[in-house]
């Protein structure tokens, strides 16, 4: 349900879970336990009593009025983590030596690249490129209308 938000909250930093398909009840059981709040568009989720307190709810259909009502909300600076975990699985990544990764990656951005980030669960590699660029052009955007 809110899939693109999360990894809009990724690229800006802020540590999301998320589950696409998950029980109710075992999502509210995580988000207890590990202390984190719902995010939801989910109206029968929020009236369950687990869950009164521990959510917020997404009014917009529209990923990006979810992510400025988010971070308008929450007063997020969505500059200051930028771009420092992993999209897919949301663990920091690291920096990582250029020749470690050099069979890992394309021999075009091997040879016109000098800085590689790592995600050390997945094993994803990021990159400076044109994509980036984009994406810090549609984050400015969106929050600064």
């Amino acid at each position: 349900m809110l899939g693109r938000l999360a990894t809009w909250m990724r690229l800006i930093g802020c540590d999301i879970a998320y589950f696409p398909n998950i029980d109710d009840e075992l999502l509210i059981k995580l988000a207890i336990k590990e202390q984190r709040l719902i995010l939801t568009r989910d109206t029968h989720l929020i009236k369950r009593r687990n869950a009164k307190n521990n959510h917020y709810y997404i009014e917009s259909d529209d990923y990006k009025l979810q992510l400025k009502q988010v971070i308008e909300h929450f007063k997020i600076d969505p500059y200051k983590d930028i771009l420092t975990r992993c999209l897919r699985c949301n663990i920091e990544i690291t920096t990582v030596d250029k020749n470690a990764i050099k069979e890992e990656v394309p021999l075009y951005v091997y040879e016109t690249q000098d800085g590689f980030e790592k995600c050390p669960s997945c094993g994803r590699i990021y990159w400076d490129a044109t994509h980036k660029e984009h994406m810090l052009k549609q984050l400015r955007l969106i929050v600064d209308g």
